[in-house]
């Protein structure tokens, strides 16, 4: 669409928004009275409204059943997980029994890796992309680390070409051809925490396959940003986190898909009784057997008020249908793409370099912005602005607008100030002024 770089037309496009009415589902912070223009749905998603009933509830019922919550009331503990999962599959792209929601997401990429990761003979590297968020990096190499290998040798990295941001498909295709006679394993992210990059997922997952590898994935910045379709490519497994994008509290509970050609599969793994098959679970007998699918890789009880508050959220993801969401999240990043070229332009220079990749299918939320110069003091004065994106050192400022909450105003009201504040400040380049 022909996009116009004025408030009226922000405005109208919010008029004819038919998910407008979701932003009053959630509590947008404020300050001195108003509301802040918040575009870090990537680091924190917000607290939708009916996060405290759905928490309630729960407490009510802890208060009124007791130790018989687990079995009685109108949500049972013991399968409250359930329908958890039928809202989680149709936004991972999954069957129910593929799916559960545990722990946190380190916890659970170092349990699947247990399962997933068997080196055998020459074939006992990870491929991973370089960058990675360092929680990943760190949990790879503890695990090489704990098999017997070096992480120098048993890690393969995959760096963009020299000047560029994001990688190219068919430079990850290359390396796992490369190296199919040492690979064990792949497991990449979904999404590139720092610059938005979404990569090709099911061409890495079949290539991967080809070189006899598994393919598993960290989705902490692809579940619920991006569409998914994890059974349908055939990845093995993946994890992701539920407090960015899915607005499920701070440090909220994570999740795990295993694909189910590999339920009859005889895994090691580090089990636990929640994890043990639920007809006999309260036998207490010796010897441990998986429930079937995601479950059986649970370990400990259920946290219930996570998971609560995580329902609640889902809630609203089924209430809005996850292809309305994108087709929001294109056109919001899309008209930011469009007003950050217009500041270029204002400025006569490339002043602000976007990495997250231009084509709206190899991205989520997230746009990155490399600063020419002050990047710091730019990220500082938008915040005095009551503007609340995040900052990557070196140089990058990374804002989100989320379909669920933010508007195409407060899209224009980002790039307007953002203007300003880069004005002034190449304006007086020596004596930089409080805004």
């Amino acid at each position: 669409m022909q996009f116009i770089n004025s408030l009226a037309f922000a405005e109208d496009l919010d008029k004819q928004d038919n998910l407008k009415h979701f932003r009053d589902k959630f509590l947008i912070p404020k300050h001195q009275g108003k509301e802040i223009t918040y575009l870090c749905g990537n680091s924190l998603g917000l607290q939708p409204k009916n996060t405290r009933t759905y928490i309630n509830q729960q407490l009510d019922y802890w208060e009124n059943y007791g130790v018989e919550g687990w079995f009685d009331g109108p949500e049972p503990w013991l399968a409250y997980h359930q329908e958890i999962k039928e809202l989680l599959s149709p936004i991972l792209g999954s069957k129910p029994e593929e799916v559960t929601c545990m722990n946190n997401l380190t916890i659970n990429l170092h349990l699947l890796m247990v399962s997933f990761y068997q080196p055998k003979g020459k074939k006992y590297k990870i491929l991973m992309e370089g960058g990675a968020f360092p929680s990943d990096q760190y949990a790879v190499a503890s695990q090489v680390e704990f098999r017997g290998y070096h992480a120098d040798d048993a890690i393969i990295e995959v760096f963009p070409r020299e000047g560029e941001e994001t990688l190219r498909t068919e430079d990850i295709l290359a390396i796992i051809k490369k190296h199919e006679d040492d690979l064990a394993l792949i497991l990449f992210g979904g999404i590139n925490y720092y610059t938005g990059q979404f990569f090709d997922l099911k061409a890495i997952t079949q290539a991967g396959h080809a070189a006899g590898a598994i393919v598993g994935f960290d989705l902490a910045h692809a579940a619920g940003n991006v569409p998914l379709h994890l059974h349908d490519w055939g990845v093995d497994f993946a994890s992701w986190c539920s407090y960015k994008y899915m607005n499920s509290s701070m440090g909220g509970i994570s999740g795990i898909f295993v694909h189910e050609k590999h339920f009859k599969t005889d895994f090691q793994r580090f089990a636990g009784w929640w994890g043990y098959k639920l007809e006999n679970r309260f036998k207490m007998t010796k010897g441990f057997v998986p429930e079937r699918g995601a479950e059986g890789w649970q370990v400990s009880t259920s946290p219930i008020l996570l998971m609560a508050a995580h329902k609640a959220s889902l809630k609203l993801f089924q209430q809005a249908g996850f292809e309305n969401l994108r087709a929001k999240s294109i056109k919001l990043t899309g008209y930011l793409t469009y007003l950050i070229q217009q500041i270029n332009t204002a400025l006569g220079e490339e002043f602000f370099t976007m990495i997250t990749p231009k084509n709206a299918d190899e991205r989520g939320c997230q746009l990155s912005l490399i600063c020419k110069s002050d990047g710091k003091h730019i990220f500082d004065e938008l915040v005095k602005h009551q503007i609340i994106g995040d900052w990557r050192e070196p140089n990058v400022i990374r804002v989100s607008p989320v379909p669920f909450y933010n508007t195409f105003t407060e899209v224009y009201y980002f790039a307007e100030t953002l203007l300003k504040i880069t004005k002034i400040l190449t304006t007086y380049p020596t004596n930089k002024p409080t805004i």
